[in-house]
């Protein structure tokens, strides 16, 4: 009954985790279009990746050293909940609501969100960067505090976790409905406005509280006679001392460059459909949101596959597993169409879980299991820094290079000379970029393969 209990628990603090997230991940760019912000919304995502190069990495230390993981955790949702809903409030205050320039056939039309002149950007981007600063320490926090509760009650957390987790997808499709099917007192929907923000910042107070009710973690003081670097937990970067810890992070970051590769592109991608005549009125072209929520479906089930992938195939073939996984997520993006080839598209979006869970989750289960409990919580956030921080900021700028490369300077060669529009999203060789995504997928899965050696549980 206790152990059924603590599941319990911690299936709602992972549900209302990543609810937090997804109440505005993937709906902020339509808001920021519409604000008059569209040039920079690529600013707003890479942030979350330069602060998660040294935020999870400190506030870790902190509850390693000196205050309780399910403390910090409470903090850091307190602190990113009330930065979350000023951002959205300064929105508010700043915009108005006005009618949208195109309108339907029967003359109808909608209202959408406009800044007005007095609306500052330094102050709007701010406001959310304080909060995303808060906010990313926490997934790794959120772990940390999982494993010491289902380890203190006696569970083996390689087999209990994944389970758990897999409701904080389930949490972040249902903060993504909720925001989708709400609509304000000017009929916008709330991923359309800066209403998104309120629900995930009221969703982070909720966290801040609930995360109080936890069992204790127990922080491992340094000693009187530790040298500087253990007190301030600065010990979990020797890791990088050990070859296999070292190549293991080296290949997180590198793995991590192709995590944003499809939350910026995607989109985009498969609406430009509507510019070819062939696919103009497809479904798919028309629901490239909806092809994309595959992914997530996706992933909630194969979080649900680690014990047994974990079990029959050991943690390296699992990590591979996710690494080849994410070739066939861009080289059928490569060959696909929303039209006779959306079956692709759907392909893509099953094996984005695999790609996305087997290596996450997994990696973050090796940390747990390899590492001493006195410098836990400092290697998740290492963890998180290589994959979510290095990782996704550098594969952020190197994909936007990439794409500029096969798709936006030749489209823009096109357009200065004169063709139509049809011809000038044609210019852009969409398929080239997704292949060289994937191949680049396919050269670190073939050297982590070569290099990285199956590990035996022992503790660092």
């Amino acid at each position: 009954m206790k152990n059924r209990s603590i599941s319990i628990r911690l299936i709602l603090m992972n549900f209302i985790e990543f609810a937090i997230w997804g109440a505005y991940l993937t709906s902020m760019g339509s808001f920021l279009a519409d604000a008059g912000l569209g040039p920079k919304i690529w600013l707003f995502f890479a942030t979350q990746g330069f602060v998660s190069i040294f935020m999870p990495a400190l506030v870790g230390i902190v509850a390693d050293k000196w205050v309780p993981a399910q403390k910090v955790l409470s903090l850091c949702q307190l602190l990113a909940g009330i930065f979350m809903i000023a951002t959205g409030l300064y929105a508010m205050k700043n915009g108005t609501f006005i009618a949208a320039a195109n309108v339907a056939a029967d003359g109808s039309g909608h209202m959408v969100y406009s800044a007005l002149p007095q609306f500052n950007f330094t102050i709007f981007y701010v406001l959310y960067l304080l909060s995303v600063a808060f906010f990313m320490p926490t997934i790794a926090i959120s772990n940390s505090v999982a494993y010491s509760a289902l380890e203190g009650a006696g569970l083996d957390a390689v087999k209990a976790f994944p389970p758990i987790r897999v409701f904080g997808t389930v949490g972040f499709i249902c903060s993504m409905f909720l925001v989708n099917f709400l609509s304000n007192s000017h009929g916008v929907q709330y991923q359309h406005s800066y209403e998104q923000f309120f629900v995930s910042g009221a969703l982070s107070l909720v966290l801040c509280a609930y995360a109080l009710t936890m069992p204790n973690c127990p922080c491992k003081p340094s000693d009187k006679g530790a040298s500087l670097s253990e007190s301030l937990g600065l010990d979990a970067f020797s890791l990088f001392k050990q070859r296999q810890f070292a190549i293991f992070f080296i290949f997180s970051m590198l793995l991590g460059a192709s995590l944003q590769i499809t939350n910026g592109y995607a989109n985009t991608f498969i609406t430009s459909f509507k510019d070819n005549p062939l696919f103009a009125g497809s479904w798919g072209a028309a629901n490239a949101n909806v092809l994309i929520s595959i992914g997530q479906v996706s992933e909630t089930l194969c979080i649900l596959l680690i014990p047994f992938a974990m079990k029959k195939f050991g943690i390296k073939n699992v990590m591979l597993i996710a690494m080849f996984a994410w070739v066939f997520r861009f080289g059928f993006f490569g060959l696909g169409n929303p039209g006779n080839g959306v079956w692709l598209f759907i392909l893509s979006g099953i094996v984005y879980g695999v790609a996305f869970d087997f290596f996450n989750i997994s990696g973050s289960l090796y940390v747990n299991e390899n590492t001493d409990s006195g410098i836990r919580s400092s290697a998740q956030g290492l963890f998180m820094l290589m994959t979510n921080g290095l990782g996704a900021s550098i594969g952020t700028w190197a994909a936007g290079k990439v794409v500029n490369a096969f798709v936006y300077i030749p489209q823009a060669k096109a357009a200065q000379a004169g063709l139509d529009p049809a011809a000038v999203s044609a210019a852009g060789n969409w398929s080239g970029a997704w292949f060289t995504f994937a191949a680049y997928a396919l050269v670190v899965g073939v050297l982590f393969a070569i290099l990285f050696k199956n590990p035996a549980k022992a503790k660092a």
